[in-house]
């Protein structure tokens, strides 16, 4: 009887390792492909960045003479700005009563984005004659070169004799510094440390320019609703709400406990 003839096991390892070195490439075929389809996407997003700045300073140039005619009424109205800035929860934290004092001759306030608006922009305070400086004018001006990095230059504030309010806070120092002894809000024209995180520049430009009424409104809101939103005229006069009335469970109980009484002193 003839023996029969072996057949070969197949080499498991070398199977799995040739199905591991199938799957590394078309993994790394997958990873060329979304490297592929990814830079499509980010010449997309390239292309509408620039679409929309187009956009942006069309709008910009259309808002222009609507900004005019708003600070001509901004105008007639006394110490709208000086208003604004303090019902502004985050400028009112920089102001100090003197600086108050001082911006109570500022007559205007402008936010002028250059022609390329990605380059900067520059915020000009008009002031009326008074008696701390003799600029008509402060400017702050904030640029973005070409390779990004941000940087600002202002006006230099011609103080008055013994006026200086940013020396004011400086000689107090190593002493505890109160509201009134703090770092005054026209150090901040001085301050070019880190043009790229000046934060009082961008709340001013994209919160306060474009619609400065809303704080100078702010006070008269809170004063209407009690600062919490609730109407004066829902309250009485001990500050509870008119129809208010006590819980009537508390009521039954008081009286279940008179009766109690009454029975243990039968």
């Amino acid at each position: 009887m003839a023996t029969p003839a072996k057949v070969s096991k197949p080499d498991g390892k070398n199977n799995h390792d040739a199905a591991d070195e199938q799957a590394d490439k078309e993994q790394q075929e997958a990873i060329e492909q979304i490297d592929e389809v990814q830079n499509e996407i980010d010449k997309l997003n390239e292309n509408a960045s620039e679409e929309i700045l187009k956009v942006e300073q069309k709008y910009n140039t259309l808002r222009q003479p609507y900004f005019k005619k708003r600070s001509d009424l901004i105008a007639k109205i006394p110490n709208f700005w000086v208003t604004a800035f303090v019902n502004h929860p985050q400028v009112s934290a920089l102001l100090n009563e003197d600086d108050e004092e001082a911006l109570q001759y500022l007559t205007k306030v402008e936010v002028q984005e250059f022609e390329d608006i990605k380059s900067g922009y520059r915020i000009n305070f008009h002031f009326d004659s008074n008696p701390y400086f003799s600029n008509e004018m402060l400017t702050k001006e904030f640029h973005l070169n070409d390779s990004g990095d941000p940087s600002s230059q202002s006006t230099p504030i011609k103080w008055k004799e013994g006026k200086d309010l940013t020396k004011k806070g400086n000689d107090n120092k190593g002493k505890k510094r109160s509201h009134d002894d703090q770092e005054s809000f026209f150090s901040w024209f001085g301050d070019h440390g880190d043009a790229g995180a000046d934060e009082l520049g961008e709340v001013i430009k994209d919160d306060i320019w474009p619609n400065p009424l809303q704080y100078y409104l702010a006070s008269e809101i809170d004063e209407e609703t009690g600062g919490d939103g609730v109407e004066e005229d829902d309250l009485d006069d001990e500050g509870n709400y008119e129809d208010e009335e006590e819980p009537e469970d508390e009521v039954e109980e008081e009286g279940e406990g008179d009766e109690d009484e009454e029975e243990e002193e039968g």
